[in-house]
């Protein structure tokens, strides 16, 4: 079928990543920048984080995607990520929103409703909690952990989708992906992830370097998803425990190619 031969075709897009070498610029998560920095690099791609309202915005014209992550969420930073993205929309890069923590708190649902009504979001990704909140949907949210969801991942994704006309991808054990339409189960990956903070946060790098260099915003997260899971994968083959993970992750993302996630990768396209 048309969309799943094009999603295949797509898996290997690190290889086109590491030819382009994007630029990705980051507002993001004080707790795991560096983290997302090197992630970037791994996969080829450069970061830049720049957060100062003073120059945001132009930085973000030379870039050629954008992270907006609230993980570390004050007042202030939310103006600016409203005028770095608006500056991403005028240029017509992909923003990438990673709502962290939504649903723990009042201000963190509002700034990120008010991210998503003022910016043109590209891809929202988050796990099953926050996306769940976005959608309206009873969600337990632990901190910046996920809790209980009161829907299917599948169906949960597809509504997100359809409420703010974007890709989404809830990470978990299985990522989905979908723009409402289409939706991609991927299943790569290791429950190290969750022994290591700042995996999700390195995953929306991932996402924005992949979504710079890809046509398609569903093929480009389906290959991200895949690639990081693959990576993890191997990883921890590698690894002695969280320390160790953690490094290893670096190594297997920058030494992957696309052949071999096309042979490894756990994807199925749902229509």
């Amino acid at each position: 079928m048309k969309g799943e031969k094009r999603v295949e075709s797509d898996l290997a897009l690190i290889d086109k990543v590491r030819k382009r070498q994007p630029l990705i610029h980051h507002i993001t998560n004080g707790v795991t920048i560096n983290d997302c920095a090197n992630i970037t690099l791994s996969c080829g791609a450069s970061p830049v984080m720049a957060d100062a309202p003073e120059e945001a915005a132009d930085m973000t014209r030379l870039a050629s995607a954008l992270v907006l992550n609230i993980g570390t969420l004050h007042q202030d930073q939310v103006e600016t990520m409203i005028q770095a993205g608006l500056a991403a929309n005028k240029k017509g890069i992909p923003v990438v929103l990673d709502p962290v923590g939504v649903g723990a708190t009042p201000m963190r649902t509002e700034a990120a409703r008010r991210l998503m009504n003022r910016v043109q979001i590209t891809h929202l990704k988050g796990n099953a909690a926050e996306i769940a909140t976005l959608a309206g949907v009873q969600a337990e949210v632990r901190g910046v952990d996920s809790g209980q969801v009161g829907s299917d991942l599948e169906t949960l994704a597809k509504k997100a989708a359809q409420i703010w006309g974007v890709t989404v991808t809830v990470t978990g054990a299985r990522d989905w992906i979908t723009d409402g339409q289409e939706q991609i189960e991927v299943v790569n990956g290791h429950e190290l992830m969750s022994t290591v903070s700042g995996t999700g946060c390195m995953s929306a790098s991932v996402l924005a370097a992949f979504a710079a260099t890809g046509e398609d915003p569903v093929a480009s997260a389906v290959s991200a998803m895949a690639t990081y899971g693959v990576a993890a994968e191997q990883a921890a083959r590698r690894s002695r425990g969280p320390g160790s993970f953690r490094v290893e992750l670096f190594d297997a993302i920058a030494s992957l190619t696309g052949e071999q996630v096309k042979e490894a990768a756990c994807v199925t396209w749902r229509g």
